[in-house]
């Protein structure tokens, strides 16, 4: 059993890392608003853009001038996984999920006789992905420097994307994140960016589009600000769901440690009252023995 010092010091101790845990909690709800405003806020430009390219996809005719990025280099074999993390802990299982969901479906492409590369954004999943997937790691975009990922960011992210596909390291370029629900519902997404996947027959209705000037130069400058845009919607979402992740996995730190303090606390009392008693006895016993 340990002595009254030793559960003294480590009550201590358990309530400093409360007060750390609830600290933390407090940050990530107050960072949480924010975040959830600037996803939510963005997802409606983000859906309209994707249903616009994803009709254009369906509708356009191929010809030899169509931007690749739309009908594919016409091969499957080479898959790229963009797997986007963030550079913290302390997020539960938020950073853990996206790895699994891309490591699934790694395995599932290379079942498939597929070859499967990785990008990734952020540093906590390339620990994983390095071991599981050794030498399969092409690109990665470092995140420490940056207090809060923009769309500069997603561009630059996008335009690393982009060169890769022009040097032919890929056929068909996957990206994966974490789609914020709420602060403890947040769902491993994937979504497909290159290429462009046709939309559902009730998106495209029919209707006859015409450009103006020219398809083909719509479609260069649309179609890689969608890829930014896909990213952007991304990163957004991720930020809201690592600090609703942040904040659920501190408020269960705090009161764990509320419950060990409870436990240690009677068990100290239980301890002290048998140290008294103890000494009580040895009192009575002695003034017996006179």
């Amino acid at each position: 059993m340990a002595s009254l010092k030793d559960l003294k010091l480590r009550i201590a101790s358990v309530k400093s890392t409360q007060k750390i845990t609830k600290a933390k909690q407090m940050v990530a709800a107050a960072k949480l608003r924010k975040a959830q405003a600037a996803a939510e806020a963005a997802r409606p430009y983000q859906e309209r853009l994707g249903n616009v390219v994803g009709s254009l996809a369906a509708k356009v005719v191929v010809t030899p001038n169509t931007p690749k990025l739309l009908t594919g280099t016409g091969k499957d074999q080479v898959h790229l996984l963009l797997v986007a993390n963030s550079d913290r802990g302390l997020a539960g299982a938020f950073n853990s999920n996206i790895v699994k969901a891309a490591r699934l479906k790694a395995e599932e492409l290379q079942a498939q006789g597929k070859t499967v590369k990785f990008f990734l954004v952020g540093r906590k999943g390339r620990p994983v992905i390095n071991r599981l997937f050794p030498g399969q790691i092409v690109a990665q975009f470092d995140t420490m420097g940056f207090k809060q990922l923009g769309f500069t960011e997603a561009q630059a992210i996008a335009a690393q994307l982009l060169d890769l596909f022009q040097k032919g390291e890929f056929d068909v370029a996957h990206l994966f994140y974490s789609q914020f629900r709420s602060a403890i519902a947040q769902i491993p997404t994937e979504v497909q960016l290159i290429p462009a996947i046709a939309a559902p027959a009730e998106l495209s209705n029919g209707a006859v589009v015409e450009y103006e000037p020219d398809e083909e130069g719509i479609l260069a400058d649309l179609l890689p600000r969608n890829i930014s845009v896909q990213v952007y919607k991304a990163l957004l979402e991720n930020a809201a769901s690592e600090q609703g992740a942040s904040m659920t996995a501190m408020d269960n730190a705090t009161r764990n440690a509320g419950e060990l303090i409870g436990k240690l606390t009677i068990e100290y009392n239980r301890s002290r009252q048998a140290a008294i008693t103890k000494e009580l006895i040895e009192i009575i016993s002695g003034a017996e023995a006179l």
